[in-house]
């Protein structure tokens, strides 16, 4: 019977693939980007509703600025490259929530909340870009939902996912909000890939460049990530997003690209 089960489950898998079309991968999906994007509406509201929203001042302003301007940079890539469909159900909200975390998150659909605890290390608006381009990405790549299906298959999601749901409502919600880094206090964090963090700091940097914001910042910004890991408690966004050596040298690298858009972006 187990082996039964497994090669029901490895059928699964070759059949439920799919082509991301920003990174050009294929990825397991198990589930529908609708569930997707529904999950993600319901759970942001969730978030928003539980937390303490920050509704005005210049740090709000700055959140809704930058992230306003990637999503307008992100629009606008895909539209250039024939990929607009891919945007399909993303809704654009953006929240500054009163929290010591560390972190920022952006769930399917464009669902994106700061914590106020990130902005001292993020420094200025382009360092907050630089974050914000990194989870935008993150999203865009679908990774978060690579995650939450593998979840899923390995809790045999793959082949009872209905039934899987219906029967564990809660359990679905946290491998859900995990998988999107979200619910920390649950105290269990699925770091993401390595190939999934380069996608994300190469994309990010390129959507932040675009959107006018300096890449540059995003050393520094990782040099500071660094010094916070070095604790015996390191922040959440830092935990899901380590910033070794290797990731900075990766950056300086794609900087002569990134510094070319920003340096366009400028012109317009």
């Amino acid at each position: 019977m187990k082996e039964i089960v497994i090669v029901l489950a490895i059928s699964m898998m070759a059949f439920a693939c799919s082509q991301n079309k920003i990174t050009d991968r294929r990825q397991l999906n198990i589930v529908s980007n609708d569930f997707m994007t529904n999950m993600a509406d319901t759970q942001y509201k969730s978030v928003i509703s539980q937390g303490k929203v920050v509704n005005s001042g210049k740090d709000v302003s700055m959140v809704r600025n930058v992230a306003g301007d990637i999503a307008k940079a992100v629009e606008a890539y895909y539209k250039v490259n024939n990929m607009t469909d891919a945007l399909k159900g993303y809704k654009w909200e953006f929240n500054l929530l009163e929290s010591k975390q560390v972190n920022a998150w952006c769930m399917p659909g464009g669902k994106i909340a700061v914590y106020t605890g990130l902005l001292p290390v993020t420094q200025d608006k382009h360092g907050l870009a630089v974050v914000l381009g990194h989870e935008i990405a993150h999203a865009l790549a679908e990774h978060g939902k690579e995650r939450f299906n593998q979840q899923l298959l390995a809790q045999g999601g793959a082949l009872t996912l209905q039934l899987f749901m219906a029967q564990k409502p809660a359990m679905t919600r946290d491998l859900f909000l995990q998988a999107f880094g979200v619910a920390t206090e649950l105290g269990v964090l699925l770091p993401f890939s390595r190939k999934q963090e380069l996608e994300a700091d190469k994309l990010g940097l390129m959507f932040a460049a675009r959107a006018g914001y300096n890449p540059n910042a995003a050393i520094g910004l990782w040099e500071r990530m660094g010094k916070l890991s070095e604790g015996a408690q390191p922040p959440e966004f830092a935990s899901t997003h380590p910033s070794e050596d290797s990731r900075i040298e990766a950056l300086k690298k794609l900087m002569p690209e990134a510094n070319k858009l920003y340096e366009a972006s400028q012109k317009k």
